[in-house]
């Protein structure tokens, strides 16, 4: 549904701004121009979330708690339908926490290295890469060996306890490291806090010692993504020039998660509320289940995040080797090159405060001002916010600003405007033709004459691409100036894709 042609639900309070008016008085805004779509099914599914301040309350009255509630929720521009919560909420909590509001891919973000290369340098050699980038990713030329107590120390203690534990990094991807890859105030988050490492334990010493891993490396399904872009045009002079960027650059963006791990620590989450949920209760109809605070809650608090702690930190980990295997392949084709660390952003946490408050973001990114980002490298800038275009479509780097109304966040890509179901049902013709035009690196090699000749393999392969292709997305351009005119963040540059890939 066009903005311009609104649900009568939502209420247009200025060019850039969408109210959602419900019956618990809780402030929901959407950051949307008129020509940005808002599906009517992800209105639904808000308003089924509202629900949940009932929840709270009966929650508290049953425990004796002073107070739980949703007091604000923010929905960005790529808001679209997800599993019981909207893709594109940001929502806030007091006394309570609700691990569905973060989802099973917990720490899933970006990550974008501006290199020392240039487009002129990188697209004759497009083809050559595939392969390699194939071999890298797909056919066992990764290797990224791990030993358990790096495992341990990445699962605690994230990247910096990661490259904190001394070791041989000559071998595989590890070549790729250099020594300021651990440089702080580059990644939001540099860790997560834990207590232990035991959820994963199986991880940690299945391996039986150091061995080359089989999942860290992974990019994982669905939206998620390694690209190979260059800088096509630059918004912001001064902060582009301050942030590394000049025109024509090849810069490296991943888009990836906690994979498995993930799964794993959400089914925590949930087991938790489901133990500590009060028999007197019942269980709410949209079956999302807050974790309240305080001291009845505290181990089965901990419990979850502690798994949703070594997840976000896992999933750090997995971006940063995912980088070296791009910068791996582009030295082999391109010749030696550095790789500077721009940014590393989440999309899918929650987050903490000493008030008792609780910011859940799920498919959004954090988009924090000066004052967020005060002791690092973008103080004078505010916070880099990354957001993707979908697969052949330019990406944007921002400057954030902060904005209350947004809970200071922003959108983590353009969003889907198609479900999967209906847009694996789309034109042979239509996919031909964007890949004509664009190289997409899967573990099936389409040009090879065997696979092209299993016609049940390929259905399947067209398939999967279909439900990613650029025509299913909502286009990047006004879901960014949405962003610019609402205050939530400005424009750095564009980038422009080279090449993609995608398991």
């Amino acid at each position: 549904m066009s903005a311009s042609r609104q649900d009568p639900r939502l209420v247009r309070a200025d060019e850039s701004w969408l109210t959602l008016p419900n019956r618990w008085g809780i402030p929901v805004d959407i950051c949307a121009g008129t020509d940005v779509p808002i599906e009517s099914s992800a209105v639904d599914e808000i308003l089924t979330v509202l629900e949940t301040a009932d929840t709270l309350d009966r929650l508290a009255a049953a425990t004796g708690q002073e107070e739980a509630a949703i007091d604000r929720v923010a929905l960005t521009p790529d808001l679209h339908k997800g599993a019981g919560i909207p893709i594109g909420t940001v929502l806030r909590t007091s006394g309570a926490l609700i691990p569905q509001a973060v989802g099973n891919d917990i720490n899933c973000g970006m990550r974008l290295e501006a290199t020392s290369l240039t487009v002129d340098q990188v697209r004759p050699r497009l083809g050559a890469l595939e392969r390699r980038l194939r071999h890298l990713f797909f056919e066992g030329g990764r290797r990224i060996a791990l030993s358990g107590i790096q495992r341990e120390a990445l699962l605690r203690d994230g990247l910096p306890g990661l490259l904190g534990v001394p070791g041989e990094r000559a071998d595989g991807i590890w070549s790729r490291h250099r020594p300021e890859d651990g440089r702080p105030g580059r990644i939001h988050g540099e860790r997560y806090p834990t207590t232990t490492a035991e959820p994963f334990r199986d991880w940690i010493a299945g391996a039986g010692g150091t061995s080359h891993d089989s999942i860290i490396g992974s990019v994982g399904g669905g939206n998620h993504f390694a690209e190979l872009q260059y800088v096509a045009s630059i918004h912001d002079r001064r902060a582009a020039y301050a942030w590394g960027f000049a025109l024509g650059q090849v810069v490296l963006m991943v888009h990836s998660g906690s994979l498995s791990l993930g799964h794993q620590a959400n089914a925590e989450g949930l087991d938790q509320a489901r133990k500590a949920w009060p028999a007197s209760v019942r269980v709410p109809d949209n079956k999302i289940l807050p974790i309240l605070s305080g001291g009845r809650n505290e181990a089965a608090l901990q419990r979850y995040l502690d798994a949703f702690g070594n997840a976000a930190n896992f999933a750090v980990g997995n971006r940063y080797f995912l980088s070296l295997m791009l910068r791996q392949g582009l030295a082999a084709e391109c010749g030696d090159l550095t790789a500077d660390l721009v940014y590393d952003a989440p999309h899918n946490l929650l987050w903490r405060h000493d008030d008792g408050s609780v910011v859940h973001r799920k498919g959004a990114t954090p988009a924090g001002g000066y004052a967020d980002v005060a002791d690092g490298p973008y103080a004078m800038w505010g916070e880099p916010v990354i957001v993707p275009g979908s697969m052949g479509a330019a990406s944007y780097v921002l400057r954030g600003h902060g904005n209350a109304r947004t809970l200071a966040s922003a959108c983590h890509g353009a969003g889907r405007r198609v479900p999967r179901g209906a847009a694996s049902r789309a034109s042979d013709a239509d996919l031909d033709a964007f890949l004509a035009g664009f190289r997409v690196v899967t573990p099936l090699d389409h040009r090879d004459p065997s696979v092209a000749r299993r016609a049940d393999v390929m259905a399947a392969w067209r398939r999967d691409l279909k439900q990613e292709a650029p025509w299913v997305y909502k286009d990047i351009g006004p879901v960014v100036s949405s962003l610019e005119r609402a205050g939530v963040a400005d424009p750095v540059v564009e980038l422009r894709p080279l090449l993609t890939v995608k398991e």
